[in-house]
């Protein structure tokens, strides 16, 4: 504990921002102008990352492959952005909701309510990691701006004894975070417009990180055709109607072919679209797919026996 109060005196994110000295002044236009430039530079700070952001990517869709999960530990803000993500991705792409999960310091409640003091303690990142029964097939990732959480840290020490990969994601330099981890996503954001309100702009970095990391692993492990969402489920009327017009667009027919389609896929989109282009029943088009590491694009090219 020691250690981390030591680093917390030198953390960027708890400096004073010499541009928004005067927030407390400035004519309500003004105040929103001024923390919104500081927005501008946030999309930099994650640019510089993008190939630590890659690397994550592959060692994440290589386990996720081979059976294994994506896990997200945080406490926050940190911890609420993980949940958002980590929620996001089974309707998204059609993945079981245990493929890519998360874990907040607190549990559930901390979604909603504050529980500052969660994040304080290591023990309880252990047993989280514990309870989550992570392995060797899993890649784990922290979340913490500060890079010295102790509840990400005891999560991410215990995963590294189980053999998972372990990857960062933090807005401070040389931390605690990123001397454990395979992977270190370290996006320098500066100091907050207010000082010390990592939900700012450091928040809105590990957002646009965690979102291009979920994103890119479902790509390459082919839940994405060109840029259309192919494995999305259709369990509301707007997912259903993005359905439809995924199958119309890729297979050029009307409406009524592509509801169709659905119908008979059992709701599955890849599976519509192999049947209307290949022009195949549904067993086949699954067989298909299962053939083709359910690759849309390599099944529309693949030989049908």
């Amino acid at each position: 504990m020691a250690k981390i109060n030591a680093a917390f005196k030198n953390l960027i994110t708890e400096e004073r921002n010499n541009r928004t000295m005067d927030l407390d002044v400035l004519s309500t236009k003004d105040l929103v102008g001024r923390i919104q430039e500081e927005d501008i530079e946030v999309a930099k700070s994650v640019q510089a990352t993008v190939t630590e952001i890659a690397k994550a990517v592959d060692l994440a869709a290589e386990r996720l492959a081979k059976g294994g999960r994506m896990v997200y530990f945080g406490a926050g803000t940190s911890g609420r952005l993980g949940v958002l993500d980590a929620t996001e991705c089974s309707p998204t792409f059609g993945i079981d909701a245990h493929l890519v999960q998360a874990w907040i310091a607190g549990g559930k409640e901390a979604m909603f309510h504050s529980f500052e003091n969660a994040e304080d303690s290591y023990e309880l990142g252990e047993e989280d990691a514990e309870e989550a029964h992570i392995s060797d097939k899993d890649i784990v990732v922290g979340i913490s701006a500060s890079g010295h959480t102790p509840y990400v840290l005891g999560a991410l020490k215990k995963a590294r004894s189980k053999g998972a990969a372990v990857v960062s994601v933090v807005n401070n330099p040389n931390s605690l975070l990123e001397e454990i981890s395979d992977v270190a996503i370290v996006a320098l954001v500066g100091p907050e417009a207010i000082t010390g309100s990592t939900r700012m702009k450091a928040g809105t970095a590990q957002k646009m990180i965690l979102n291009l990391l979920s994103t890119a692993t479902m790509v390459s492990l082919g839940k994405v055709y060109e840029n259309l969402m192919v494995d999305l489920k259709p369990t509301n009327e707007k997912l259903r109607e993005r359905a439809l017009s995924i199958i119309c667009t890729v297979c050029d027919v009307p409406r009524a072919i592509a509801e169709g389609s659905l119908v008979a896929s059992n709701n599955r989109v890849k599976t519509a679209i192999l049947m209307l282009k290949r022009k195949i029943g549904r067993a086949q088009a699954e067989e298909l797919l299962t053939r083709n590491f359910n690759s849309l694009r390599k099944a529309l090219l693949s030989e049908t026996n």
